[in-house]
């Protein structure tokens, strides 16, 4: 097999999760959890616990917000660069009529989810600093991530490469930091 005919394969692969995923839209109640929890990811969700995270511990809660704060700023520049410069096209522009939008795009191109970078960093390094948050946390970010593909945002391989990115960009600040 060349390697022109694996690729094929794969956008095939990535096409196909991308249509049965973006199927569970159709679906009331689908369509409202996720296009709520893409909302907040937006942000809201984000900043609301960097507010908090002082609250509930004043030395450790600064320094988490703080660090959370830093990445945002990291991961916002590398996302919009990677996107500037892949220029891959949203599954709704490029399959109009087979690939529903139900939320409007942030922005115009695909690679990678900026949504699910951020929900991924923000998550990795909020659990270094309060781990017991992993219960609501992990079933977020993951439904942050998971919500691009079934609005019709982004192909699964954006979010699977946006989970890399920002498991990596928040793995690194935990080291500079010196907490791993």
């Amino acid at each position: 097999m060349t390697r022109q005919m694996a690729l094929g394969r794969l956008a095939a692969q990535d096409l196909n999760w991308c249509l049965r995923l973006n199927r569970l839209s159709r679906r009331r109640l689908c369509l409202r959890y996720f296009a709520t929890v893409s909302r907040l990811g937006d942000g809201v969700f984000w900043y609301a616990l960097m507010a908090l995270f002082p609250l509930l511990d004043r030395q450790i809660g600064v320094q988490a917000a703080l660090h959370m704060l830093a990445i945002s700023g990291v991961a916002l520049l590398l996302y919009r660069t990677l996107k500037r410069w892949s220029r891959r096209p949203r599954p709704l522009h490029r399959h109009p009529g087979s690939i529903l939008a139900s939320v409007a795009p942030l922005d115009e191109f695909s690679f990678p989810s900026g949504h699910t970078l951020h929900a991924v960093s923000f998550t990795i390094v909020a659990l270094a600093y309060a781990p017991w948050l992993a219960v609501v946390l992990v079933p977020f970010a993951l439904s942050v991530a998971a919500s691009r593909v079934v609005l019709g945002l982004h192909y699964p391989s954006d979010v699977l490469a946006a989970t890399v990115i920002g498991t990596a960009l928040a793995t690194g600040s935990l080291r500079l930091v010196g907490m791993i």
